[in-house]
């Protein structure tokens, strides 16, 4: 999964890989601090969208490349940025989907899941099975 960044203005992307079981412990303690959750939470609270839980990640990513970078300094419009998976966790998805559902419920489910994938990042270093960012 990618947490994607186009603020106004900028013609590409920034998009940075998001595996939560890759932060740093250091990070990973500092977001638990600027959020007010145990890091398992913090996780899924990012995938159901929480502002606070996003601005953190993404402060997290921008203070790597910037380390003077302040949490207050961190702003942004809610369609600037965003959470996407990779073409190659859609596929594993499509996958889910086909051992699960069945008839028309899976005809729709791959009609939407094939249009993901085909606009979906081809992430080429990603290697092994896709998993879900969530921390255990």
């Amino acid at each position: 999964m990618y947490l994607v960044y186009q603020p106004e203005g900028q013609d590409q992307p920034t998009r940075w890989r998001y595996n939560p079981k890759k932060l740093m412990s250091v990070e990973r303690e500092d977001i638990e601090r600027r959020t007010e959750r145990n890091f398992s939470q913090f996780t899924q609270d990012v995938l159901q969208g929480n502002s606070r839980c996003r601005r953190a990640l993404l402060f997290t990513f921008l203070r790597r490349e910037h380390p003077k970078t302040r949490f207050e300094d961190v702003d942004f419009a809610w369609d600037e940025l965003s959470l996407e998976y990779s073409r190659q966790e859609w596929l594993e998805i499509r996958a889910n989907i086909v051992d699960t559902q069945h008839g028309d419920e899976l005809a729709a489910s791959l009609v939407k899941v094939d249009a993901a994938i085909e606009g979906a990042f081809d992430d080429t270093e990603m290697s092994g099975k896709a998993e879900l960012p969530i921390a255990e």
